[in-house]
């Protein structure tokens, strides 16, 4: 099929992809608490449906509809450029399809092979790519001299002024990829006099959270070093919207990098942000799939209205569903470059990650991760774990109990100031022998080397948080291991992931001395912390169809929960938020 016929279908996609799906259900969108709201949490359920769930309180509300007029079906069938008919599913199929290099005989090259340890790199230099000199000095002060598959696919395309949406695996040097030709645009305009009352912001980067905001102007800094009349600032929820404003116009800034909500807010409140916007040359959406998943997308349809549509446009995201073509409509020129650098039939996991779940009762789970905790730091002098729990409140509360064993833990959620998790993100970036304990605000994208174990502790949301959890693992080709821990009533999940290389694990067997000091661990935490687990145990289950569909079984396995933690006598909970979360008057719940 030639370039001219795939971009044609391409092209109808884009024009069709508001209505596309008569037959299928209204895609919904919602907000994750990991990034603007305070105490809310917003949780995408297992097996399609979303629910919003008030983590502070375990408040479960209603689905929320989107408005979108689905009109057009799969079926609905077209001609291509040759008179062959085509339908929409057809057009779907190509669209997820790389582009494969083909020989002077017309037949496919064999595909490069993705093994070992530089795998994710390619063969090309950044010095033979047409970048300046002062930009090519930065990429090298920052350790970069061959580029990634990603880099090597899109910067050729996008320095030379092309919209691209490129569909990449998370891990593999899309913040640079995207950061080095907007550096260019910028070098490369007029000088701006520094009196000027309302200087332009020329690049536009958005991320739907506060971690990779904050990763992505790192790495813009560290690019930047010998450009040092081009500023970086970022700005993003969790930090006042004054000290921000005043920041800007004391540091003006050609580079912006923002999550959605908090640049709207400036887009709305901050005198003279508009009129700044205007200067927008690129415009980067940053992990698109996951913008949208999180409930953006009136967000993002404010901002491209707010910036220029003269302009170039880059978007980058590990999936490209329905919602995501939709936005390429609606930001992105008709001309756009698709590029896809994962392919048909290409693991969507690291191959070098050996993955392994097993599955315990919750009486027993804290000793075992113990257990594998303390013998994976006796086998890896230079060990670096993230283990991921399910809420917040049990973020903080296993960081307890593995505080009180005495092993160096940190911790990182959405319940902790901004500032706290910027230092502590940051600590773990640079440190070694540490386990951070995260709920999902660390679940992807965010750029941790060297992370040597990954633990799931807990019935992930789906198969896309369980894959981009592992993903902090296993990154640059690195080796990795991935343990998925379950209770029994929680093994339905592994039917979603069992084409992933995910082998069975042994049950740790754990002494008695051990249990014991786990125990005494336990003790020692809080009693208020545990309430606040329970609780958000309660809603985050409650939201799950498989699990909160039977009311009665729920309560018999939050009481489990409970006395996992040590607690024979469940913790109260409001009579509101019972009500709220339909508990009323069930069996095994203490009302307050």
């Amino acid at each position: 099929m030639t370039k001219k016929m795939m971009m044609r279908k391409l092209l109808f996609l884009l024009k069709i992809g508001g209505s596309i799906g008569a037959k299928r259900q209204c895609p919904r969108h919602f907000r994750e608490e990991e990034e603007e709201i305070g105490e809310s949490k917003f949780k995408k359920t297992i097996g399609g449906r979303r629910s919003v769930i008030l983590e502070s309180e375990g408040e479960e509300v209603e689905e929320i509809e989107d408005d979108h007029d689905l009109s057009a079906s799969d079926d609905d069938i077209f001609s291509d450029e040759d008179g062959k008919e085509v339908s929409v599913k057809d057009i779907l199929t190509n669209f997820g399809s790389p582009k494969q290099e083909q020989g002077d005989d017309g037949q496919p090259l064999p595909k490069k092979s993705t093994e070992g340890d530089n795998s994710y790199l390619s063969q090309t230099r950044f010095d033979e790519c047409s970048i300046s000199p002062l930009t090519l000095r930065g990429v090298k002060a920052a350790g970069y001299e061959r580029m990634t598959q990603v880099q090597e696919s899109t910067l050729p395309l996008i320095l030379k002024g092309k919209d691209v949406l490129a569909k990449a695996k998370t891990g593999t040097g899309k913040t640079v990829a995207f950061l080095l030709p907007a550096i260019e645009v910028v070098s490369k305009l007029p000088p701006v006099e520094r009196d000027q009352r309302r200087q332009p912001i020329n690049v536009l980067v958005v991320c739907p959270t506060r971690e990779l905001a904050d990763q992505a102007a790192a790495e813009a800094n560290k690019l930047l070093k010998y450009h040092p009349s081009i500023g970086v600032q970022v700005v993003m929820g969790g930090t006042r919207l004054a000290l921000e404003q005043k920041r800007m116009q004391t540091n003006p800034c050609q580079i912006l990098v923002a999550t959605p909500g908090r640049l709207r807010d400036h887009i709305e409140n901050t005198p003279g942000f508009a009129t700044r916007l205007m200067g927008v040359k690129v415009l980067v959406l940053d992990e698109a799939d996951r913008l949208l998943d999180m409930g953006f997308r009136k967000d993002i349809e404010k901002i491209v209205a707010a910036v220029p549509k003269q302009r170039q446009t880059l978007l980058f995201s590990a999936t490209v569903p329905d919602e995501v073509r939709q936005i390429c409509y609606i930001a992105m020129k008709r001309d756009l470059e698709f590029i896809n650098t994962v392919g048909e039939g290409t693991e969507e996991t690291h191959s070098q990650v050996k993955q392994m779940h097993l599955v315990a009762p919750l009486e027993k789970q804290f000793s075992i991760l113990y257990n594998i905790l303390t013998e994976h730091i006796s086998e890896n002098v230079d060990y670096k774990v993230i283990v991921f729990c399910t809420t917040a409140m049990a973020t903080k509360l296993v960081a307890d109990l593995l505080s009180e064993l005495k092993l160096n833990v940190r911790e990182i959620h959405s319940r902790k100031p901004q500032s706290y998790r910027t230092r502590v993100s940051k600590e773990f970036k640079e440190s070694k022998g540490l386990i951070l304990v995260s709920s999902d605000v660390s679940a992807r994208g965010v750029d941790y080397p060297n992370v040597t174990l990954v633990i799931q502790l807990g019935v992930p949301a789906d198969r896309e948080q369980y894959i981009h959890r592992l993903g902090r693992t296993g990154r640059k080709g690195q080796e990795g291991t991935g343990i998925l821990m379950l209770a029994p009533w929680e093994d339905f999940f592994l039917s979603t992931i069992k084409d992933l290389p995910i082998t069975k694990a042994p049950l740790p067997t754990v002494d008695l001395d051990t249990r014991k000091k786990v125990e005494r661990a336990l003790g020692h935490v809080e009693l208020k912390n545990k309430e606040s687990a329970y609780q958000a145990w309660l809603g985050y289950y409650n939201s799950n169809k498989n699990i909160g569909r039977d009311k009665y079984q729920l309560v018999a396995l939050a009481n489990e929960f409970s006395r996992s933690m040590g607690l024979d006598n469940p913790p109260a909970v409001n009579k509101l938020v019972l009500k709220k979360m339909g508990l009323n008057n069930v069996p095994g719940l203490r009302a307050k």
